[in-house]
C-alpha cells in the first residue's frame, strides 16, 4: 500500500512541469516525469522482491507513450468515459512494461498488462468524483491510487510471483 503514496506527488510534479495534458507534447512530458516518479516509488517498495531498477525507466517510458496515445485517442477530453479509455491505454502500456521489467512470462505479461489497464480505468473513474478532471492531470488522484494499489498489491503476489530476497542470518 505504500506505493499508493507515490501517485499524487508524481502526478503533481508531472503536471507542474508539463502543464495540462491537452496536447501530445504535454502528455508525453507529463507521462515520462510522472512515470519516472511513480516507478521510483513503486520500485522502492518492490526492490525487496528482486525487481530490478529497470522498473523505473520502464514505467517512465511506457506512461509517456500510453498517456500520449490514450489522451490523443479521446481528444484530450476529461469526461468519465474518456478518462476510463485513457486509463485503459495508459495502464496497459505501463502494466506490460512493468511485467517485462520484472521478467514475467508471456501469460503473466498479458495478465498484468490487462489488469493494470482495467485498474487504471477504475482509478480514473473513482478519482473523477474527488479531483477536477478538467485540470487534465497525468494520473489519477489518491482516492483512485488507494484502490488500484490495494488490488494490485494482492494481485502482484499471484501474477508476477516475485521472489523475496534472501537475507543472510549471522549469529
Amino acid at each position: 500500500m505504500l506505493a499508493a503514496l507515490a501517485y499524487p506527488p508524481a502526478g503533481y510534479v508531472g503536471w507542474l512541469l508539463a502543464g495540462h495534458v491537452d496536447s501530445s507534447s504535454a502528455a508525453a512530458l507529463a507521462g515520462v516525469v510522472t512515470g519516472a516518479l511513480l516507478g521510483l516509488g513503486q520500485w522502492l517498495v518492490l526492490r525487496r522482491r528482486n525487481v530490478s531498477s529497470g522498473w523505473v525507466p520502464a514505467t517512465a517510458v511506457s506512461l509517456g507513450i500510453g498517456l500520449t496515445v490514450g489522451a490523443a485517442l479521446v481528444g484530450f477530453e476529461t469526461d468519465r468515459t474518456s478518462l476510463a479509455v485513457m486509463g485503459v491505454v495508459s495502464g496497459v502500456a505501463v502494466g506490460v512494461a512493468q511485467a517485462r521489467a520484472a521478467r514475467a512470462g508471456l501469460s503473466s505479461l498479458l495478465t498484468w498488462g490487462g489488469t493494470t489497464g482495467a485498474l487504471w480505468a477504475l482509478g480514473w473513474v473513482i478519482s473523477s468524483f474527488v479531483i477536477d478532471p478538467a485540470d487534465q492531470w497525468p494520473v489519477f488522484g489518491a482516492s483512485g491510487a488507494i484502490v488500484v494499489t490495494l488490488v494490485q498489491s494482492t494481485f502482484i503476489e499471484r501474477v508476477l510471483a516475485l521472489p523475496t530476497k534472501t537475507r543472510k542470518v549471522t549469529s
